[in-house]
């Protein structure tokens, strides 16, 4: 008998960590099921690719309700082996810089919490049979952001974070009994597009003295996922260069 192919839904894949982890899981030959309030990229092929993505705006609440039926529809024998929120968002000032409790409006602080923290809940909520039929895991994307106050990350971004660590202890409690592992990992920077001016000012603080890769945080995404981690749920992974201690 051939092994069964493992099947993962990905939120955010059209760059930088996303896309890297598409490469990773790709790689195994797992199926890979993007999701993106954009149209299927070409910036992120990969095989069957545009007939497994969906679309779908993560800031809407009943529009994940929705969207999670389509996702449905597109596993094969119901089971899910594993959910990563990767998606998330980190609104700016107009001139650029950095949005404080000072100057985030109210519909920026809802826009930002719907998409980093209850899509997570509502996707992991919604597709909790099919995790539990595979004995799946769910990884949550939180950052570095979540437990020290950053240069550049905002306000409403850094609470987001530090709430999806706490709700993955918490969905770590609740599924665990039913077989599903729960973990998030914690980036600090990493060399992507998004990165921001004056990042390279802050390697004298990072212990490693670099910036971090996607294809790095990848990796610890594939190994949360991966029987090398079954005995793992409940953890923040840091993934930055030291710069937490």
């Amino acid at each position: 008998m051939t092994e069964r192919q493992k099947t993962l839904i990905l939120t955010g894949a059209s760059r930088g960590i996303g896309h890297a982890t598409v490469k990773r899981f790709g790689a195994a030959g797992w199926r890979i099921i993007t999701v993106s309030r954009h149209a299927f990229s070409e910036d992120c092929p990969w095989d069957g690719g545009l007939d497994n993505h969906v679309q779908l705006d993560l800031s809407n609440v009943d529009g994940i309700r929705q969207g999670i039926e389509l996702l449905r529809s597109k596993l094969d024998n119901g089971r899910l082996d594993a959910l990563i929120n990767n998606a998330g968002i980190s609104p700016k000032a107009e001139d650029g810089g950095r949005l404080s409790t000072l100057n985030t409006e109210a519909d920026d602080w809802h826009h930002v919490f719907n998409v980093n923290l209850f899509a997570p809940v509502l996707l992991a909520r919604g597709l909790f049979n099919e995790l539990k039929a595979a004995k799946g895991c769910i990884v949550n994307v939180t950052s570095i952001a979540g437990s020290r106050v950053h240069p550049f990350a905002g306000s409403a971004y850094a609470s987001s974070k530090a709430a999806l660590a706490a709700l993955t202890r918490e969905m770590a409690a609740d599924l665990g009994p039913h077989g599903v592992r729960v973990n998030a990992i914690a980036p600090g920077e990493i060399d992507t597009p998004i990165l921001s001016p004056g990042t390279e000012m802050m390697l004298e603080d990072i212990p490693l003295h670099r910036l971090g890769t996607p294809e790095e945080v990848a990796s610890t995404i594939y190994f949360l996922c991966s029987a090398q981690a079954s005995y793992v749920t409940g953890a923040e992974v840091h993934i930055n260069g030291g710069q937490h201690v």
